[in-house]
């Protein structure tokens, strides 16, 4: 007898489950957690729950992980049977299944007539004489569960319960209306149609819980599909699956299985290779169905918007009764509008799969000439024909043009893929021009595995060095900031461009982007003036102006404010009349970023909005990419900070549409985040960035992606985080100074270093570094990079004792940032001098300070700052009302470990006390202290320690006494920082 089931009113809380399977093939419990949660507690509550959905959605994978959860440990029997299609015509399989595991005495020990009439049923006896056989076999039934039931739990289990045989269930539908009062539970599960309700609810107690199992999302197809390919499918070839299996598990790893088997999909549309067991599944129906409807339906799959006028304008006269007979099936249906749509994406692609090669192409030759949009019609016209063929290769360029104009890169690439091969072979230079196409137009759509693909295979049959150049070109912008590694990519296009001044011209362009990503800035300018004065013999105006912003970059970079503005004045002017087209993106973006690093907010502001006003769908996915890190940088200066979240997740999403991972995107989510979400989720997309920069060479953003994480570091308040802050701000400094950068955000920097030393009690490092920042700032320096500065050095003085030229230098910040309308950065600063304040006992000015902060936090959405704020104002709080929070000598010494990041447990062992105890103890602290949280706590305790460390109380200027034994230093601490 299987083991006794645990107690099934417990919480429903998630354990780690054993390897679980089920007919429904589905071995996996990817994004199932909340609903086995869920099913957890409504078995513990109701007693019975019934699984229910379409085939393949995973609903046997959750009744046996809801099983094993049950019978973990447990001492009851467990009555199982799954019945398959063929079971349905036998009578009593099903109980016969049930029966096999209960003992033979419980059967033997049933009165008379029941047990001989259940003993027949079970084909253990012959069948009584008399006409009540069936009432007699309920009876047995339910009388050998409830003698089951005393020696303990009972579970009933029954998958597929849609093919449990007639004669079963009306069995266990009889039995199940009288169980009340019996530990015994049921789960069962039921295979309905889409959208379905489940037909034999009868066969489980009165209260059951119906459970939908509803699609999986596509991010957990994507992990379900990870787990199948040992790592990541190539972008394309996932969205094909997740489209087609619409959420099913099931069919997503049947359908990876086979991509992976058969290198995913063909030419045949782009649709996917369905395999046969999976068509057999679908199609068992469909294959019944006439001559006329099927290639109804075929047409219909092959169609981009199938629609009853578009079938009969294909010559498919009886297509409405073809559908009439789909719709009866539940395959197809045609709705009010005329528009076809099959029940499942994965039906379509069956039908398509199912067909011959000759039925696909006398499906496209019909819709080719059915069909008016010329981007479909060349699209049918190609696969109707799957030969070499002039005119249809032109047709087909056409139409990439024309689909890379509406701004649909992707679908330019297939169809310029498809022109390249059905060019003729005696046509080898237009054959290599439309592989070129295809390639531009896939990096244009993000698609860097297949550009590459594609422009190496143009490097390979090129017949001229222009197009090897143009080639390698493509290479160039599809490495996205990874160009560290391309120096022979630009060497190599040197060489074949000698005496072509407009392609030498963008390879000088490129190594001038090189150069500044790999913090080489004076190489950078040089390539960058180098590129231009091959622009201008060429006559090419838009190299031109690239070349002379890259330039004005460089030298912006380095300090040189005048000859950056001089150089862009220059692309300015060539650019002139194409303001707002393509070739001015890279300007507006330029000068929004000069603006803002000269603290123009406003003007960045505009500039930004005119460069996404004037980007159309022809953008490929690095402008657009490059314009939303723009915009983000913008709105967080300018306290917008819940609208800078919107554009950096908008900003992920384009990126992860194309399949990449991009380091720009990552900082500008650390940014926002830093500023208006999480601390920690900051910190954690920071470190990706820095990977990221680190991976592709890129250190012009490895800087920004370091400094955010030193600012995301600092507002956790822990001695850990502060000791990593001034590790990346460390690395941000020395990169810089090894680029010989000098632009305002590096000395932003400098001030979080100094204030992330000052939060580690190092005041002298804390000075050396403000100074150094001093040194560096030129007559031109930003009043914000001042402000920070000045910020730095106000806490550093109220740390070592001098309090109110502490407050002074951070009133003066103050009002630096307020004629600048910074108000995020304002905002830090003002909580800053409320904590100065506090300190120092003047407590009206703190709350004024703090009041104003949080006032403009919470206008602006600066979460953090906000919170930061409100536990200030508390400790003001806690402390008005009790005159300072006292400790006793255990409060104390608990909150100094905890605030250095022990556990209760680590605590209780080092005291030589119990868990119990240090937790009562740390909710005293807790509540003298006016925090909440250990991180709070932690920040407390380390502005204490901070204190300590230069002696305690500004005691020269308050006239005041060093601190009692036991009395915890209010915090003084630096601000959650603010990038620049």
């Amino acid at each position: 007898m299987p083991p006794a089931a645990p107690d099934l009113t417990r919480p429903g809380a998630l354990l780690a489950l054993p390897g679980t399977g089920g007919r429904d093939g589905h071995a996996s419990l990817t994004g199932r957690r909340e609903l086995l949660d869920d099913a957890y507690a409504r078995l513990a509550a109701d007693r019975a729950v019934l699984f229910c959905g379409p085939a393949g959605i995973g609903k046997s994978t959750l009744l046996a992980a809801l099983v094993a959860w049950a019978t973990e440990g447990s001492g009851g029997a467990v009555l199982r049977c799954a019945p398959a299609p063929e079971d349905a015509r036998l009578p009593f399989v099903g109980l016969i299944d049930l029966f096999a595991y209960v003992p033979e005495e419980v059967v033997d020990g049933l009165p008379p007539q029941p047990r001989a009439a259940l003993r027949a049923a079970l084909l253990r006896g012959v069948e009584p004489d008399g006409g009540h056989s069936r009432l007699a076999v309920r009876l047995a039934v339910l009388e050998a569960l409830r003698r089951l039931a005393r020696t303990g739990p009972v579970l009933l289990v029954v998958d597929d319960l849609q093919w449990l045989d007639e004669p079963s269930a009306e069995v266990l539908a009889f039995v199940a209306r009288r169980l009340d009062g019996l530990p015994v539970r049921v789960v069962a599960a039921e295979r309905v149609s889409e959208g379905g309700q489940p037909e034999r609810l009868r066969c489980c107690p009165p209260g059951t819980a119906e459970i939908p199992v509803p699609p999986l999302a596509a991010d957990d197809v994507a992990r379900l599909l990870g787990g199948v390919a040992g790592g990541d499918l190539p972008l394309p070839l996932l969205r094909a699956i997740q489209r087609t299996a619409a959420g099913n598990p099931l069919y997503a790893l049947e359908l990876g299985r086979a991509a992976l088997r058969d290198g995913g999909p063909r030419e045949h549309g782009g649709a996917l290779a369905v395999p046969p067991r999976l068509r057999t599944l679908l199609l068992e129906r469909v294959r019944t169905l006439p001559d006329s409807a099927r290639r109804t339906l075929l047409v219909s799959s092959a169609a981009a918007r199938p629609s009853l006028t578009l079938l009969r304008a294909a010559g498919l006269d009886d297509a409405g009764s073809g559908l009439a007979e789909a719709e009866r099936l539940g395959v197809a249906s045609a709705d009010a509008a005329g528009a076809v749509r099959f029940s499942h994406p994965l039906l379509r692609a069956a039908v398509y799969a199912d067909a011959s090669g000759q039925e696909r192409r006398q499906a496209h030759a019909l819709l080719a000439a059915a069909v008016t949009e010329p981007v479909e019609q060349a699209r049918h016209l190609a696969l109707a024909r799957p030969h070499e063929d002039e005119a249809t290769a032109a047709t087909l360029m056409a139409a990439a043009g024309s689909a890379r104009h509406r701004g649909a890169p992707a679908t330019a690439a297939e169809l310029a893929t498809l022109a390249a091969r059905r060019t003729p072979q005696d046509r080898p230079g237009e054959r290599v021009e439309r592989w070129l196409s295809a390639a531009e137009y896939a990096c244009d759509a993000g698609d860097r595995e297949e550009t590459e693909r594609v422009a190496r295979t143009v490097l390979a049959d090129a017949l001229t060095p222009r197009q090897r150049v143009r080639a390698r070109l493509v290479l160039l912008r599809n490495v996205g900031q990874a160009l560290e590694g391309a120096q022979g990519l630009i060497e190599d296009g040197l060489r074949d461009a000698d005496g072509d001044p407009q392609l030498e011209a963008w390879l000088r362009q490129w190594a001038a982007v090189r150069g500044l990503l790999c913090g080489e800035l004076e190489q950078a300018a040089d390539h960058a003036q180098r590129a231009a004065r091959r622009a201008a013999a060429a006559g090419d105006v838009q190299a031109r102006i690239t070349a002379l912003f890259t330039l004005a970059r460089a030298r912006s970079l380095s300090g040189e404010t005048a000859a950056a503005d001089h150089a862009l004045e220059r692309s300015l002017a060539l650019a002139g009349g194409e303001d707002g087209g393509p070739g001015s993106w890279g300007l507006l973006r330029m000068r929004a970023v000069l603006a803002l690093d000269a603290d123009r907010v406003a003007e960045a502001r505009e500039q930004v909005g005119q460069l996404l006003a004037s980007m159309d769908e022809f953008a490929g996915f690095e402008e657009v990419t490059a314009a939303l890190v723009a915009l983000t940088r913008v709105q967080v200066r300018a306290g917008e900070c819940r609208e800078a979240l919107r554009t950096a997740e908008r900003c992920t999403r384009t990126v992860e549409e194309a399949g990449v991972e991009s380091a720009p995107a990552l900082y500008a989510a650390a940014l926002a985040a830093t500023t208006g979400g999480s601390p920690d989720e900051a910190r954690h997309l920071a470190e990706r960035a820095v990977r990221a920069s680190e991976a592709d060479g890129d250190r012009l953003f490895l800087l920004r992606a370091l400094a955010v994480l030193g600012q995301a570091a600092l507002q956790t308040g822990e001695p850990q985080g502060a000791a990593q802050a001034v590790g990346a701000l460390r690395r941000v400094r020395e990169i810089g100074e090894a680029m010989g950068a000098a632009d305002p955000p590096l000395l932003h920097w400098h001030g979080d270093l100094a204030e992330a030393l000052v939060m580690l009690g190092e005041t002298d490092a804390a000075a050396a570094v403000v100074e150094e920042a001093y040194r560096r700032a030129s007559e031109q320096v930003p009043g914000s990079v001042l402000a920070s500065l000045e910020r730095a050095e106000g806490l550093r003085a109220a740390a070592v004792g001098r309090a109110r030229e502490g407050a002074a230098l951070l009133l003066s910040s103050a009002g630096r940032l307020r004629e600048l309308a910074l108000p995020v950065d304002l905002a830090r600063t003002l909580i800053a001098l409320g904590a100065v304040e506090r300190r120092a006992r003047r407590r009206t000015a703190a709350r004024a300070a703090l009041a104003e902060a949080l006032q403009i936090a919470e206008r602006t959405g600066a979460v953090p700052l906000a919170a930061r704020a409100g536990e200030e104002l508390a400790r003001l709080d806690a402390v008005e009302r009790g005159g300072g929070p006292q400790l006793t000598p255990t409060e104390a010494r608990i909150a100094e470990l905890v605030g250095e990041g022990a556990t209760n447990r680590e605590v209780a062992a080092e005291l030589f006390i119990s868990v119990k105890t240090v937790e009562g103890t740390l909710s005293r602290v807790y509540r003298k202290l006016g925090v909440r949280s250990r991180t709070a706590l932690s920040r407390v305790m380390s502005s204490a320690r901070t204190a300590r460390a230069v002696g305690g109380e500004d005691r020269s200027a308050q006239g005041q006494e060093p601190a009692e034994p036991g009395r915890v230093v209010r915090q003084l601490t630096a601000v959650p920082p603010v990038h620049g």
